[in-house]
């Protein structure tokens, strides 16, 4: 997974916690990288717990956890999401999974061989 703002991917860390960090923006879970991190203030524009405000929340299986109260709950429920996507959009920015499935079908291609199948 890339960083959402710069597109940066992720690799294997060093021995020890990944200087990445995670978070939920827009009811997608996304990755900070550590230049972002230093850039400005990164967590700005992630989402918060709508119990706490902490923006360490994580997102799996249709449901967001907030990793410093413990609030589980639907994406709006614990985040406030509404309209999140819509705000991005607005702003111009592209959605962390852009352009990911062009990504795989050709690291599949690579790795496969080139599809029989017409595209």
């Amino acid at each position: 997974m890339p960083c959402y703002r710069c597109g940066e991917r992720q690799v294997d860390p060093d021995r020890g916690p990944s200087p990445w960090k995670r978070g939920v923006r827009g009811d997608s879970q996304v990755l900070v990288c550590p230049g972002c991190q230093a850039g400005r203030d990164w967590a700005a524009d992630l989402d918060r717990c709508g119990r706490c405000g902490s923006v360490r929340l994580v997102r799996r299986l249709g449901e967001v956890e907030c990793r410093d109260c413990g609030q589980v709950g639907e994406p709006a429920e614990v985040a406030g999401l509404a309209g999140a996507q819509d705000s991005a959009a607005a702003r111009g920015e592209r959605p962390a999974a852009a352009g990911l499935s062009e990504e795989v079908a050709r690291a599949l291609e690579r790795v496969l061989g080139p599809s029989r199948v017409a595209r």
